[in-house]
C-alpha cells in the first residue's frame, strides 16, 4: 500500500529553495533517492529534501515546475516541513522575495512574531 502523495506548487527556483532548505534546518541533495514507508517505495527525484524522520522529501520536475512528492504517514515529514509543505512553502516565498529584494539593494527585517508569523520589512537604500 502506498502512502506516498505529492503536492503541486510553484518552485522554479533552485537557489531559494536550498535557502528554504536551510531554515528549516534540512539538506537539499541534487539526484538522490527518496525514503518512503517501505524500501520497495522507495523513488528517484531531482532533488531530496533529507529529513531528519524515517522519510524524505522529493521534487520532481514537472514541466518548467518542481512537484513535492513525500510519504505523510504517521506526520513524521509535517514535522519538519508543516502540514502540506506549508512551512516549507513559506520559507521558499520568503528567500523569492529576500533574493529578489537584495538584487535591488535593499534593507530587509526579518522579524517571527510569538504566533510564528513571519513579518518582512523592506526598504530602498
Amino acid at each position: 500500500m502506498s502512502h506516498t502523495s505529492r503536492i503541486q506548487t510553484q518552485i522554479k527556483n533552485i537557489k531559494a529553495l536550498e535557502r528554504a532548505v536551510k531554515a528549516l534546518k534540512l539538506h537539499l541533495i541534487k539526484n538522490g533517492m527518496v525514503r518512503a514507508y517501505s524500501e520497495s517505495q522507495h523513488f528517484k527525484a531531482d532533488y531530496v529534501i533529507q529529513c531528519k524522520g524515517p522519510y524524505d522529501v522529493g521534487l520532481v520536475k514537472v514541466d518548467k515546475i518542481y512537484e513535492l512528492h513525500t510519504d505523510w504517514w504517521g506526520g513524521h515529514v509535517e514535522k519538519e516541513i508543516g502540514e502540506k509543505g506549508g512551512r516549507l512553502l513559506q520559507e521558499y516565498q520568503i528567500a523569492v522575495t529576500v533574493m529578489v529584494a537584495q538584487s535591488k539593494g535593499d534593507n530587509i527585517i526579518r522579524q517571527t512574531l510569538p504566533d510564528g508569523t513571519i513579518k518582512l520589512r523592506i526598504s530602498q537604500k
